[in-house]
């Protein structure tokens, strides 16, 4: 077995990293901001990010931050309820979320002002607008900032494949072929988290569905719908989903027999351990893998969902976005804040440290030993946004995925999910 260091010794230093960017950042050229009152005193922007994995890394930028200017002070909330704060009339400063279709309705009802003149607007990669479209967007308006990308595909142990004489499947016919020798050879070929339906949504549906069907285009088309939404109409999800759902029930047919009752943490120890060849996690799960076994030799290939290799591509869902609320009151502070987090040494420390790919044109490359394989696809946009990124949460998207992987009936869950869509179209 190849071996390699521990996953938070192969990236950046962060604390190194912290430590150094104080003479750079000194040198930030952003607009002076006016004081809190009476023309004395900094400016106290309230700053919201609420992931947890980086709640003490932002706290480290921020403290940073203030080490290279006097002008701005940032206080970090991450346990205020967001919707609460926008109801109020009082919203963060800024904000740095995940960008899905929760974040969505801030955007498509003007709540977030425009950033489309700032320079790090213009740095973000061409190729990741239509990401940013379709899951929501405001007039001609620039409204949010992407800061980082995960992506994620089938990871798999080096030494199994090794030994089993395998290699990387490029469709889906060879992947069958792969799980077949598996299961022969008495090595479970994928392990699965059922009792956590996130895991499913993300892993066996969305790279189901996203290696089949053009994800961007299939929801902007049902958006353009409205209510139109069933068996006749154009697009639905009981007639573009079905096929990718019963691949679906096909991949989780090559799953460990005790799926039902295994979590997310436990699919992580078990990988770690050998105990199957593949798992559909994306790289949050790299560094809980480490953990168990820091030498494991973890590789990546995106899910072959059809027989054609050109199909391939690997599933991803912008992590953070930047974002400034229409109603605070200290843009400009909000802004110095923004441009440092967006410095090159800021922003690629980060994504090191957080296993994600950069979104801007200078971003440095991936450099982890597992992800390196999935740079290819990143490189040349071979990649979609998770189908289910694109469902609201009022939608229990996740719950009927876990019921597929139970041997429901596809064609009832995606017509129930049609209904769905249907009222939720209705109600907007």
């Amino acid at each position: 077995m190849t071996s390699h260091t521990p996953l938070m010794s192969t990236e950046l230093s962060r604390r190194g990293f912290l430590r150094g960017i104080g003479v750079a950042g000194a040198g930030l050229a952003v607009a002076s901001c006016a004081p809190s009152s009476g023309g004395s005193g900094p400016t106290e922007i309230v700053f919201y990010q609420s992931k947890p994995e980086v709640i003490g890394y932002f706290d480290e930028l921020i403290d940073q931050f203030h080490q290279t200017q006097s002008r701005v002070r940032v206080r970090h909330d991450a346990t205020s309820n967001l919707a609460g704060t926008f109801v109020r009339e009082s919203p963060p400063d800024i904000g740095c979320l995940n960008y899905n279709f929760e974040i969505s309705r801030y955007v498509e009802r003007g709540a977030l002002s425009d950033l489309g003149d700032m320079p790090e607007a213009r740095r973000i990669l061409g190729d990741l607008q239509p990401l940013i479209d379709v899951t929501a967007s405001y007039e001609d308006r620039t409204s949010v900032i992407p800061y980082s990308l995960m992506a994620a595909a089938v990871l798999y142990n080096r030494e199994i494949f090794a030994q089993q004489d395998l290699t990387v499947p490029t469709t889906w016919d060879e992947f069958v072929a792969v799980c077949d020798a598996l299961a022969a050879a008495g090595i479970t070929p994928l392990y699965s988290t059922f009792k956590d339906p996130w895991t499913i949504a993300q892993g066996h549906f969305d790279y189901s569905v996203g290696g089949m069907i053009d994800t961007t285009d299939f929801f902007n088309q049902l958006k353009s719908q409205g209510t139109d939404v069933d068996s006749d109409s154009p697009v639905s999800f009981e007639q573009q989903f079905l096929d990718p759902v019963h691949r679906m029930q096909e991949l989780v047919s090559y799953s460990n027999d005790n799926a039902a009752s295994r979590g997310y943490g436990d699919g992580n120890v078990a990988f770690a351990n050998g105990e199957a060849a593949m798992y559909l996690q994306g790289p949050w799960a790299i560094g809980e893998i480490a953990k168990t076994n820091p030498d494991l030799d973890v590789g990546a290939f995106p899910l072959p969902a059809t027989d054609d290799p050109a199909d391939r591509r690997v599933r991803v869902n912008i992590d953070l976005a930047l974002w400034i609320p229409e109603g605070s009151t200290k843009k400009e502070a909000a802004r110095e804040f923004l441009s440092f987090l967006m410095q090159p040494d800021v922003i690629d420390a980060y994504n090191a440290h957080a296993l994600g790919f950069g979104v801007t044109e200078d971003a440095a490359p991936v450099t982890n030993e597992t992800l390196v394989e999935l740079k290819e696809y990143y490189d040349r946009a071979a990649f979609y946004l998770g189908a289910s990124q694109l469902v609201p949460q009022s939608i229990p998207l996740q719950n009927y995925t876990q019921s597929l992987t139970s041997g429901a009936d596809p064609e009832s869950i995606l017509r129930t999910l049609d209904a769905d869509w249907r009222r939720l179209a209705f109600r907007s």
